[in-house]
């Protein structure tokens, strides 16, 4: 696909007006303060996973309604003091995946906690453990429009939730040490950092990736591609719901998410990505709110991005802010 969006010089402008809800902070600060009501009982059981040079552990951990949620943290096992703590949320369809596929940030120093994605596990990767008991009305299939009608019902409400308590949960961890925690993702991953970035503006960094689930609006009209499109198909039918739909999406923004981040923001944008368009990106980029934040741009690339071209200026991006065990 050539770079079908704006020109690089308007995206680093791009600012879309949002009609963002009156009571959006209320409504977020009821929703976690409900799921911190829950508790903050953390399961955690170590696992022999064969590797000697860190130790996982299977955390489990009450999310949005006290429901179970699983993650594992991988860190180094010979590791003095407190560590720093990297959360990590995953792509769209994929799970927490097995412990031996994440060991780059543990080797370099840090406790890794990678949260499963409620409901999802069973797309790619190595799936996942986490269901979501909640039911919805009718939706396309996939995940963005379940409880689409009411922002209360929504499945993104609970994920984001998920990934605030990710948060609370590791820092409750021994050996961890809650100033310095940084959040992180691709694609949905990225999308949740934002959101949950926003919602935590004492994370110290947060690292999205071609992050998803920014300025639906603008994604609608210039994508056919899926995830998106579940909007489109959706109203497409239920033709008589589009205001309740915009309604409902315009608390899951990351564009609102983004104003209320003040943490270091380290971004990266794919400019030929029609799944996550580089105009949605920038428009989460640019409303960051932390004062310390930039964007890595790859002109010939989809939704890939830099792949594992990310890992070296994240971790020297990681560096900076969290400083090293």
């Amino acid at each position: 696909m050539a770079q079908f969006d704006l020109p690089l010089a308007e995206l680093e402008q791009y600012e879309p007006t949002l009609d963002e809800p009156a009571d959006f902070d209320e409504f977020w600060a009821g929703t976690v303060a409900e799921a911190r009501g829950h508790g903050d009982g953390v399961r955690v059981e170590r696992v022999d996973s064969g590797l000697t040079e860190v130790t996982v552990d299977d955390v489990t951990f009450p999310g949005f309604g006290g429901h179970p949620v699983k993650a594992w943290l991988v860190r180094p096992a010979r590791a003095d003091g407190p560590l720093p703590a990297v959360v990590e949320f995953v792509g769209y369809g994929g799970g927490r995946g097995l412990p031996h596929e994440q060991l780059g940030l543990a080797a370099a120093g840090y406790a890794h906690l990678i949260m499963d994605t409620r409901g999802q596990g069973s797309g790619w990767g190595s799936g996942g453990d986490t269901p979501d008991p909640v039911g919805h009305a009718p939706a396309s299939p996939g995940y963005l429009t379940r409880g689409i009608l009411d922002p209360a019902e929504h499945y993104y409400r609970r994920v984001f939730t998920d990934g605030v308590r990710a948060v609370d949960a590791v820092r409750h961890l021994d050996g961890i040490d809650p100033a310095r925690v940084a959040v992180a993702g691709t694609s949905q991953g990225g999308g949740i950092a934002t959101a949950v970035a926003g919602l935590l503006p004492d994370v110290v960094a947060a690292a999205p990736n071609v992050p998803f689930l920014s300025d639906f609006r603008r994604a609608v009209q210039i994508t056919d591609a899926h995830p998106y499109a579940e909007i489109t198909q959706y109203l497409s039918v239920h033709r008589e719901h589009e205001d309740a739909v915009w309604r409902t999406l315009s608390y899951l923004d990351g564009v609102s998410f983004a104003r209320r981040a003040r943490a270091a923001g380290l971004y990266s944008v794919a400019l030929r990505d029609d799944i996550c368009p580089p105009s949605t990106v920038y428009a989460s980029y640019n409303a960051w709110g932390g004062s310390d934040k930039s964007i890595d741009v790859y002109p010939y690339n989809r939704h890939e991005g830099g792949q594992h071209y990310r890992f070296a200026p994240t971790l020297a991006f990681l560096r900076k802010h969290l400083g090293q065990a």
